[in-house]
């Protein structure tokens, strides 16, 4: 069943006020990249303290500039969590050098590990298990350590269409995660279908995984926006959500926003309690504000520091 708010800002925001998802919001996170980054002047009129922000490392930005991004961010009192690449980063040593940057300049100690865009690695990293395996970000004092999952599969990983690699990696990270003084915790993809996201998560969770899971979703956006996102994110059946409801005119000119799609993964936390499901991870497709903005109508309490929770 697919559940998307298309919704008139205008005639429903004292409703949207009134509704408290605290639950899972209660601290959420928020993607930036240093571009978007830089478009804001003051993350702290936007952010409550603590917030978790990924750093994303698009392809062709530079280190320096990935850098520069969490010095600022951790000055100004959050937990940052720059992306790595894997096969973006061409070897051993280039993973070393960006760590020690990360620590030596940013006082990082956060670390989302991913295989990253490139169709092909550029060097000898091919996956973040061997991010992991090279063992420099225990050596360099990572308190946490979060990987990718992906509720609707990956052909970049699985190209016959199946979850068995994905699968079996996440079951490696699991086993992983007793071994590393790190916390770990899974982080997904943004999606538009909950019900894909919660089979996922109970199907994980009987083959072995039980890192907690931090699920993605989309901000505030036009239907434009997002499916323009989805296409360039490899994004399956979502995207034929977002199709659908671009045929209906009626909709096609109204913001999407996620408050239907929180709230049924708030209830079926509530329902199953010892769900894999700890909290929101928050893709601002639409802008850092509008999404800064939706959660603050929709919590009654803002959300603590990030720091240490699962």
């Amino acid at each position: 069943m697919a559940i998307l708010k298309f919704t008139d800002r205008t005639k429903n925001k004292s409703a949207l006020a009134a509704k408290d998802l605290s639950s899972l919001l209660n601290p959420y996170s928020i993607e930036v990249t240093p571009k978007t980054a830089a478009k804001i002047s003051d993350f702290s009129r936007l952010l409550p303290p603590g917030t978790r922000v990924y750093i994303a490392h698009i392809t062709g930005t530079s280190i320096q500039d990935m850098v520069a991004t969490a010095k600022r961010l951790r000055r100004d009192g959050f937990a940052v969590m720059p992306h790595f690449p894997a096969r973006s980063i061409p070897d051993i040593a280039t993973l070393g050098s960006w760590i020690e940057l990360y620590r030596n300049e940013a006082d990082v100690t956060e670390a989302l590990l991913l295989g990253g865009g490139e169709a092909r690695p550029v060097g000898t990293i091919e996956s973040s298990i061997h991010l992991l395996e090279s063992g420099l970000f225990d050596r360099h004092g990572f308190k946490r350590l979060h990987v990718a999952g992906h509720p609707e599969g990956s052909r970049d990983i699985d190209p016959d269409g199946t979850t068995s690699n994905v699968d079996s990696a996440l079951k490696w990270k699991t086993d992983f995660s007793r071994l590393t003084d790190a916390e770990m915790a899974i982080v997904t993809q943004f999606g538009f279908e909950p019900g894909i996201i919660t089979t996922w998560a109970e199907r994980i969770a009987e083959a072995g995984v039980s890192l907690p899971i931090h699920v993605g979703i989309a901000g505030p956006a036009k239907l434009q926006t997002l499916i323009k996102f989805a296409i360039s994110c490899g994004v399956g059946p979502s995207l034929k959500v977002l199709q659908k409801r671009a045929l209906d005119v009626t909709r096609l000119l109204m913001p999407y926003e996620p408050t239907e799609m929180v709230n049924a993964l708030t209830a079926y936390v509530e329902n199953n309690p010892a769900s894999l499901i700890s909290q929101l991870h928050l893709f601002p497709l639409g802008g850092i504000e509008p999404a800064a903005r939706w959660v603050g109508d929709n919590t009654v309490t803002q959300p603590q520091t990030a720091t240490g929770t699962s």
